[in-house]
């Protein structure tokens, strides 16, 4: 028995994204999702900042934005696809991977490093650190070959579980869901972190506007970070050793999740990230991730996309057969 595409529309959307991500990417000339977020993020916050000076006013209104944005990003994206499959089913699959699509970030992390390390591996530092700031919110003027390479590899680590991994979590939940799918959740989780690169500070004038949307997207991160690094721990063919230096080390860092992403990828890969960084001339002792067994070198930052390019096709096979199973599971049940 020939079942219609219909049934298969949750994988076939699952894997459309994650092509039309691997094959297009972002192109920066098209209308992006991230872009209506950000717009609505600036204006709120330039309407309520001026307004409201104390602590918990403006923290009410931060929960407000907070809640708001990315519960109005599930419904107007479960409406979109809605509206999509009214027309015709195809119409509505195709949708829906060209949206879960814009949710992913591995084209463009992987572009955003090569484009650092062409310059850089002629020889021009100067346009190296050009293009890095351009990626990175350090000072970048005054970096180092070394301190470049660095932080190229430390976006690497950070925005694999931010830009791809949560989000492919999020959008394989969704999907075992009958009736919600891949992207309402995709979408609120984007929300969340698009929230979180604007306001989720700790410095003035967004500490308290930001700090809801801070505190909602760690806890979002938080499962989806550690399974990254169970994978990346995994595929390192040591895992005992990758697990342990994060216990050790990633406790250090100040962030949840971020230092536990980027000490997987230094003990995976034999290198030591963290240190200090300055911003706006401000100079910030992070802690030291992982062993210095070896420099980082643009192989390394070549083995590390390697590695998150494995760790997300990993992701999507297991992924695509929970939503089988879970279908399947539910589709039993029901009757």
């Amino acid at each position: 028995m020939i079942l219609p595409v219909e049934e298969f529309a949750p994988i076939i959307i699952l894997i459309g994204a994650a092509g039309l991500d691997y094959i297009i990417g972002d192109p920066w000339s098209w209308p992006h999702p991230v872009q209506i977020m950000g717009g609505i993020i600036s204006r709120y916050s330039n309407f309520v900042l001026p307004r409201f000076k104390e602590k918990w006013p403006r923290r009410i209104a931060g929960i407000i934005l907070g809640v708001g944005l990315m519960g109005g990003s599930a419904i107007a994206s479960w409406g979109m696809v809605q509206l999509a499959m009214l027309l015709h089913p195809l119409v509505g699959i195709v949708a829906s991977a060209i949206a879960l699509a814009s949710c992913f970030a591995a084209r463009s992390l992987r572009h955003a490093a090569l484009d650092v390390l062409q310059p850089l591996q002629n020889g021009d530092l100067d346009t190296a650190r050009a293009k890095l700031s351009l990626y990175v919110g350090r000072d970048t003027d005054s970096l180092s070959e070394a301190e470049i390479l660095r932080a190229v590899l430390e976006t690497i680590a950070e925005n694999t579980t931010d830009g791809v991994t949560a989000p492919l979590f999020y959008a394989i939940f969704g999907s075992c869901i009958p009736g919600v799918g891949a992207i309402p959740l995709c979408f609120a989780y984007k929300a969340a972190s698009t929230l979180d690169s604007m306001i989720g500070y700790r410095r003035e004038p967004y500490a308290d506007l930001g700090w809801f949307s801070a505190q909602f997207e760690d806890r979002l991160t938080w499962l989806p970070c550690r399974l990254t690094v169970l994978t990346i721990a995994l595929l390192s063919g040591k895992p005992g050793y990758v697990i342990s230096l994060c216990r050790r080390d990633a406790i250090q860092d100040s962030s949840p999740n971020s230092g536990w992403s980027e000490c997987a990828y230094a003990a995976a890969l034999g290198v030591q990230m963290g240190g200090k960084n300055s911003y706006n001339g401000v100079i910030k002792e992070k802690p030291l991730l992982g062993e210095a067994k070896q420099p980082i070198t643009p192989e390394i930052i070549f083995q590390a996309l390697n590695l998150t390019r494995v760790c997300i096709l990993l992701w999507l096979v297991v992924g695509c057969l929970l939503v089988v199973r879970a279908l399947a599971l539910i589709q039993v049940i029901s009757y």
